[in-house]
């Protein structure tokens, strides 16, 4: 019965990210919990260790403010119970992923204590294409010169490159020392490297196979 409630017609655009936390908030508190009890863990061994807690798919300012106030609870509770002098350090942040978000990325610095830019939901928010059914027209929208590159693959910074940019430019001009980055299949991307180091990006985040690729690139643009 609770399958069945869960049922979406889009669950792309619907029950997911931060938004499943805000209905269901034992699903983060339960996250959060075990973030901070490992940390607690690996701190007994003398392993010094800061965990960055990041809220996905935030849209509003409340939606982000309404979840730190609970991770902070929630480390508070396991601090006192572990009696851990002087509790975990962590930060929290937000991974953007909808537009809006980077849209008013200057409030939601105000929360935030770093961003992380996934970029392959941005794209899908940003364009409106499925990346798991884009398969069946994207590549002939390169072959026709309609789209110069697969934007699932090479970052569109004409749209997407631009909500990453004013995000960015915004989170800064309330935290100057704002840590930001990307995360997703783009941080692999030369192309999509020199662009996060022009724009001002701390770090790219991509999937292991990438990682040389990316390291690469990051030492190219740096020199450039």
């Amino acid at each position: 019965a609770k399958i069945s409630s869960l049922h979406e017609f889009n669950p792309m655009l619907g029950h997911r990210g931060c938004r499943l936390s805000i209905t269901f908030p034992e699903i983060y508190e339960m996250q959060t919990e075990a973030i901070i009890e490992a940390a607690a863990n690996v701190r007994k061994r003398k392993i010094r260790a800061f965990p960055e807690i990041m809220i996905p798919l935030v849209g509003t300012v409340r939606e982000l403010a309404d979840l730190k106030e609970m991770v902070d609870r929630v480390a508070a509770e396991v601090a006192t119970r572990r009696k851990l002098r002087g509790g975990i350090k962590y930060t929290v942040g937000t991974m953007i992923e909808v537009p809006r978000a980077a849209l008013i990325a200057d409030r939601l610095a105000v929360v935030a204590e770093f961003f992380s830019f996934g970029t392959n939901d941005l794209t899908q928010l940003t364009f409106g294409y499925s990346r798991d059914d884009s398969g069946k027209f994207l590549p002939l929208y390169v072959d026709k010169g309609i789209l110069e590159a697969d934007p699932f693959q090479t970052l569109d910074l004409e749209g997407t490159g631009e909500l990453v940019r004013q995000g960015t430019e915004r989170g800064r001009q309330t935290r100057r020392e704002l840590k930001v980055g990307i995360c997703g299949e783009h941080g692999g991307d030369p192309a999509t490297v020199a662009f996060c180091h022009e724009v001002g990006l701390d770090y790219v985040s991509c999937s292991p196979y990438r990682v040389p690729i990316a390291r690469l690139a990051a030492a190219q643009a740096a020199l450039t």
